[in-house]
């Protein structure tokens, strides 16, 4: 049976976000509120959360995973970082920015573009979402919340609780998403950034 939270937006209670991360350990797919709107969580190293994800959107093998992190010295552990990309990353977290990356070999191969051997990277700015990673203590798999053949996000938790409930572990309830994806910006190439999605985040600064 799927828990529904309601968890504060900003005072998240700490006993529903140990017990919410206890489901994430234990191999749940998780549908959580962040700064962009919600989003659909596991365990970074669960295969079988994983695939549970990728079968509710399906996706594509060259689809961009992205790992929700805590703040820059996590991204700069899963991802490769040089001096300047570290100080562009340092002016713009957290925000609703998602960065894509050359992956470390601390990702999993199976997050990670296959022939560029990418991975999005993104820190949050929402409590829940930073009460979270810092009970779980390492970065969260994630991915938008959006249905396949449809062209908006969901984001009513009731809806979301309603429509995929059985194939979810748990809902939280952080009130409204907003309909706005994240900035998507392409920092794997060392000559320039590219801009991939216009999103929440002001991408003029990479222009």
């Amino acid at each position: 049976m799927t828990q529904y939270f309601h968890i504060h937006p900003d005072n998240p209670q700490s006993r529903l976000i140990k017990q919410a991360v206890q489901i994430i350990n234990d191999g749940g797919v998780v549908a959580y509120p962040t700064d962009s709107g919600y989003a659909l969580g596991c365990h970074l190293g669960d295969k079988s959360a994983l695939e549970r994800i990728i079968r509710l959107r399906e996706l594509s093998d060259k689809h961009h995973f992205t790992l929700m992190c805590r703040d820059l010295s996590e991204i700069a552990t899963y991802a490769k970082v040089d001096n300047a990309t570290y100080r562009l990353l340092k002016a713009h977290t957290p925000a609703a920015y998602t960065f894509i990356l050359v992956g470390s070999s601390e990702v999993p191969r199976r997050l990670m573009h296959p022939k560029r051997k990418t991975i999005g990277l993104r820190v949050p700015d929402h409590a829940i979402c930073q009460a979270l990673l810092a009970e779980l203590n390492e970065p969260l798999l994630t991915a938008t919340l959006q249905l396949p053949n449809e062209s908006e996000p969901l984001f009513d938790p009731d809806d979301i609780l309603e429509r995929l409930g059985k194939q979810l572990d748990l809902v939280i309830n952080g009130g409204f998403g907003t309909l706005i994806p994240t900035t998507v910006i392409d920092l794997s190439q060392e000559s320039s950034a590219q801009i991939l999605r216009e999103g929440a985040g002001d991408s003029s600064a990479f222009k």
